[in-house]
Order: structure tokens, then sequence, then C-alpha cells
């Protein structure tokens, strides 16, 4: 079974982590949460408080098949100024294993330089092609390049977490899930 952390900064966006969390619960994943702060309570963008399995501290030298990272604000600057994130994605990289960014967290990505030379998406105007033209900014709902996903924003969410589904489990275990939420 693929394992998924999530690390939840305060002022994430709610619907990003949740959906992928539910999501990749139903397919089977083991999904881990981790909160940044030092209490397992975190606080979203939308005040909604979601309870984090355990603290980044605890986990950051576990290994993960996927690390995910949900966007919001101030959520993905927490994320971005958090060296323990910094260092958790380039263990990723440098392991072969997955890493995944929705809406504005793929500017996290890019700050470590983990998006030089791919193809990503990210929300509006967060990532500007004339700021980073070493990445390659695609208009689509999922980018998948390599070991790199990246989604837009809380509306694709769902198309997100099915592809992260997709490549971590089968195309039939996506197939079911999504079935199963009746999205058509």
């Amino acid at each position: 079974m693929s394992t998924v952390l999530v690390p939840l900064a305060e002022g994430f966006e709610e619907i990003e982590a949740v959906t992928v969390i539910d999501l990749l619960r139903r397919a089977g994943i083991n999904v881990v949460t981790a909160s940044l702060t030092q209490r397992h309570q975190v606080t979203g963008s939308r005040q909604v408080v979601l309870s984090a399995d355990s603290l980044i501290d605890d986990v950051k030298e576990s290994t993960f098949d996927m690390v995910v990272l949900p966007g919001g604000q101030p959520g993905t600057n927490n994320l971005n100024s958090d060296a323990r994130i910094a260092t958790l994605l380039q263990n990723q990289l440098n392991a072969n294993k997955y890493i995944a960014a929705i809406c504005a967290a793929p500017l996290v990505l890019a700050n470590a330089k983990i998006l030089n030379q791919h193809r990503a998406t990210c929300y509006p105007g967060v990532l500007k092609q004339e700021d980073w033209p070493e990445i390659s900014l695609i208009d689509q709902t999922v980018v998948i390049d390599d070991r790199i996903i990246t989604s837009k924003g809380p509306g694709t969410a769902m198309d997100f977490a099915l592809s992260i589904i997709e490549i971590l489990t089968t195309q039939q275990t996506r197939n079911q899930v999504e079935n199963d939420l009746v999205r058509h």
C-alpha cells in the first residue's frame, strides 16, 4: 500500500487538502497528515480546523511514496518558508519519489528548483512565465511530468486527487473511486 504525506500549514486551502485526503483514503492509500506547528489542530484559509495525524517533526525522516502540498494562502507562504518542507521535498526528489502540489503550492516547488526543466500548472498568476523561464507553464487542469504532479486550484482538486490515485494504484481503482463519487 502506498503512503502519502500531506503537510498542513496554517492557512491551507480546505477543498484541496480534504479532497486529496478523502479520495486517496477511499482508494486504500495510507494518507498521513502532518501539522507544521507544534499542535495537531491546523486552521485553513476559511477557518475550517483539521486535526493532523502527526507533527511534521515526527515524520520528516520517514519515507513516503508521495508528498502532496495543498495550496491556499497563507498556507503556501507558510510551506514555502519552512526549511523542513524544502528538505523533505529534496529527499523525495533524491529518492526518486513523487511530489505533487496544487493551486499556489507549485510556488514552493519552483522556489526549491524542483520544477526547473519541467512542465507544470498552478493557480493563475502565481507563477509567471517571464519570472520562471526554466519552467514550462502549461494551462491545464493537471500536469504530470515525470514524478511531479501539479494542478490549478480548488476547482481541480478532484481531478488532481484522481490522477494521484491512478499513479499510485491502478486505472481500475481510479475508475472505481470516481464512479462511487457519481461525478457524471
